[in-house]
């Protein structure tokens, strides 16, 4: 009877924990009670969840923590009940062990079919109704393909499956407008706040299509593996270069 079950009443965070502690935690706790906030649903305490990773994690260890926060139990029906009391759960998964050639020469891209619809209200929330990302991720099978592309009602570029994107005109870093669809990630919102290191000035604003496709450089990124170049999008490919690099670096610092 859990509505995070029945009806994808929560939210959820992933992300890694190494040697034990969980690696930019306060960024990721502040999210989560910020999309909890959304749904109005009562986010448990930093120190309870923290108490659940330390009890699940042995100290030094290195491995994927995936917080999940459902509206808890209820009766049939989609009312919310008065006096719902959130569910927590904390899964630990193995690091993912990803080829070495997504880091140093790049990935490659599927263009999907599937088109995110707008939903303003959950727009840059990662809520646990993931119907769009698993439908999408149904289209490729070829396992040199590392992701799919999302794009909107309107064809523009929004996201990637499992992971925020960024691209690069000479000087300038575009980032897509994730105010109608998308989830804003946490790993989105560092680079951007790091991207005047790099001597880059950002901008956060539709990215058409056919406008991304002219990008000098295309580079992806989540809380897991930081950031990785796109080489190959749509029958388009891009040489290897130095901006995911850079950003990995200082995500890592």
């Amino acid at each position: 009877m859990d509505r995070g079950f029945a009806y994808g009443d929560g939210v959820f965070r992933t992300l890694r924990v190494q040697r034990g502690v969980p690696a930019c935690w306060a960024l990721h706790y502040k999210k989560l009670v910020e999309d909890c906030n959304v749904l109005r649903i009562v986010c448990p305490s930093a120190d309870l969840l923290l108490a659940d990773i330390e009890r699940l994690f042995a100290p030094g260890e290195d491995a994927i923590a995936k917080i999940i926060i459902s509206r808890g139990e209820g009766e049939r029906g989609y009312a919310v009940p008065v006096l719902a009391q959130p569910t927590r759960a904390v899964i630990k998964a193995p690091s993912p062990q990803y080829p070495e050639a997504n880091f140093n020469e790049g990935v490659r891209l599927h263009l999907c079919n599937l088109r995110l619809s707008y939903q303003p209200q959950f727009a840059g929330i990662k809520h646990l109704n993931r119907l769009e990302n698993v439908m999408a991720r149904m289209e490729w099978t070829d396992n040199t393909i590392t992701d799919g592309l999302l794009l909107d009602e309107q064809g523009r570029a929004i996201e990637c499956t499992m992971s925020n994107i960024f691209v690069r005109f000479g000087k300038d870093l575009v980032t897509p407008d994730l105010s109608l669809c998308g989830v804003a990630g946490i790993t989105r919102g560092r680079i951007l706040e790091a991207v005047p290191q790099l001597g880059l000035s950002v901008k956060v604003t539709d990215l058409p299509l056919d406008k991304l496709m002219q990008a000098d450089e295309i580079v992806t990124c989540n809380s897991l593996y930081g950031a990785w170049q796109v080489i190959a999008l749509n029958r388009q490919n891009w040489q290897p270069q130095s901006l995911a690099k850079q950003l990995r670096q200082i995500l890592q610092e």
